[in-house]
């Protein structure tokens, strides 16, 4: 086990939701921020997966937008330790990514930057707990479903998951029922097209963890 763990960050924790943008053009990331905010969402990532440059300007952007607002930018698609170097660089503030790399999460560890790395597998999750993850992506959780979640915390109750990939309002609560910290999301979030729909679904999105963590803990889960 690592000397210490970077803690997730509050902001993905307290509302349960992280924001996930893809292909984001860096001139529009002060309205889909608003629109985030304004639906109760306060930690957003952006993904490396596109012509770098461009996500790191968004991300920059995004890190200039946010500065003292209390809400919490991260870089997604993180594949290498230079990856990571550059999106700190640009203002993120933790990482993610869709697989394990021990490198890059012992890395990360070290530097204080809390990652969050995907793992499809029980032995996977407690690699990159052990590796000094601040918490483990489930990913794809399309795929896994929420039994995948509620089955981990039997063997593995100290893991916190975050299942993403294909989470949406239809299952947001199963996930948080079978014990996941928080959920990401990102095609279903955006998928409107418009800001008034980021708001409506970021707002339903909130909800939906509220309820869903009220239920669970009635039950005494």
């Amino acid at each position: 086990m690592p000397d210490s763990r970077p803690a997730v960050p509050a902001a993905i924790t307290d509302g349960g939701v992280l924001a996930i943008a893809r292909h984001l053009d860096p001139t529009t990331v002060p309205d889909v921020g608003d629109a985030l905010v304004e639906g109760g969402i306060r930690a957003f990532e952006l993904t490396l997966n596109e012509p770098e440059s461009t996500a790191l300007e968004a991300l920059a952007a995004a890190a200039r937008w946010a500065d003292g607002s209390g809400i919490v930018i991260g870089a997604g698609t993180v594949l290498s330790i230079d990856a990571a170097r550059r999106a700190i660089d640009a203002g993120a503030t933790f990482l993610v990514a869709p697989h394990l790399d021990a490198q890059v999460v012992a890395w990360a560890a070290r530097s204080g930057v809390p990652m969050l790395p995907g793992a499809a597998t029980p032995t996977e999750v407690l690699a990159a707990w052990r590796t000094g993850a601040a918490a483990v992506k489930v990913f794809p959780a399309s795929t896994l479903g929420p039994a995948f979640i509620r089955e981990l915390h039997g063997p593995l109750p100290d893991v916190p998951l975050l299942p993403t990939g294909g989470v949406s309002i239809e299952n947001v609560a199963g996930y948080i029922e079978a014990g996941a910290i928080a959920v990401g999301i990102g095609s279903w979030l955006f998928g409107g097209g418009s800001r008034s729909s980021i708001v409506e679904r970021a707002r339903e999105a909130v909800d939906a963890v509220a309820s869903a963590r009220a239920a669970r803990a009635e039950a005494g889960a």
